[in-house]
């Protein structure tokens, strides 16, 4: 089968699931449009032919991926239409969320090819991964692209057949995570935090604080802060970061399915 366009589309508070999906989309060597599901969110139905090939990148949040990429995936539609499901998770464990993915991709009428779940830095404990992707995890994502274009030029349109993907098929439950990122008396005010957080949950008019309630701890206001005045901190976060570290130091691989 072959495929005349690819659509990458993406979640990314902190940068690297779209590094990932990039990199896997530069290894298929076709012409690529982007939706930045951050920047751009969808709230309408998108329909994706059968001669086109999206990959769709999620990071992982307590094994599972974010309710709110969740609904917006849900106005993805396909018609037989290829897909590659990719999870990024900070080295702990992806659990159930790249099978999440992937059923949810099929159950929209896409037909996924290849599922990889690659290692990031962790966004609210950034030691654990720290310098993920790396060169291994770089070769992983060309080796996995390549291993996913030649299962596309095998594949009969409308007829791929699903690979086999490590998950619980209950799902794991979902959880919040407690810890939530605010801001010190270095905040200028300048709003970039309240306009991009995909919850509202920074007051524009007071974007040194955080509504706890509806914050996902996704990190996008500490990475998009031009001071760097936002940040998780706290005693709770200290001990919490200690234990996490211990627990989560050890080197993970990539994992991938066909």
């Amino acid at each position: 089968m072959q495929c005349k366009q690819l659509t990458r589309v993406f979640f990314s508070p902190n940068g690297t699931t779209q590094e990932v999906v990039e990199a896997v989309a530069q290894g298929l060597s076709l012409e690529a449009k982007t939706r930045d599901l951050l920047r751009n969110p969808l709230r309408e139905g998108q329909s994706y032919a059968q001669e086109e090939l999206v990959i769709v990148g999620m990071p992982v949040y307590a094994g599972r991926i974010p309710l709110l990429c969740r609904e917006q995936l849900a106005h993805m539609k396909g018609n037989g239409t290829p897909a590659i499901a990719l999870a990024v998770y900070g080295n702990r464990d992806y659990d159930d969320a790249l099978l999440e993915l992937a059923d949810l991709l099929e159950e929209n009428g896409f037909s996924v090819i290849g599922a990889g779940a690659f290692i990031a830095q962790h966004s609210i404990f950034p030691k654990v991964g720290a310098g993920r992707p790396d060169g291994e995890d770089r070769k992983a994502m060309a080796d996995f692209a390549a291993q996913c274009a030649e299962r596309l030029a095998r594949m009969e349109p409308g007829k791929g057949k699903r690979p086999v993907i490590k998950g619980n098929p209950d799902y794991k439950k979902p959880g919040a995570v407690p810890l939530k990122p605010s801001a010190d008396k270095s905040c200028t005010r300048c709003g970039a935090c309240a306009a991009l957080c995909p919850t509202q949950s920074i007051p524009k008019d007071a974007p040194m604080k955080t509504q706890k309630d509806t914050c996902i701890s996704c990190g996008a206001c500490i990475h998009v802060c031009p001071v760097k005045a936002r940040a998780f901190r706290g005693l709770t976060y200290t001990v919490a970061e200690k234990e996490f570290n211990k627990k989560n130091a050890a080197y993970r691989k990539p994992e991938v399915f066909y």
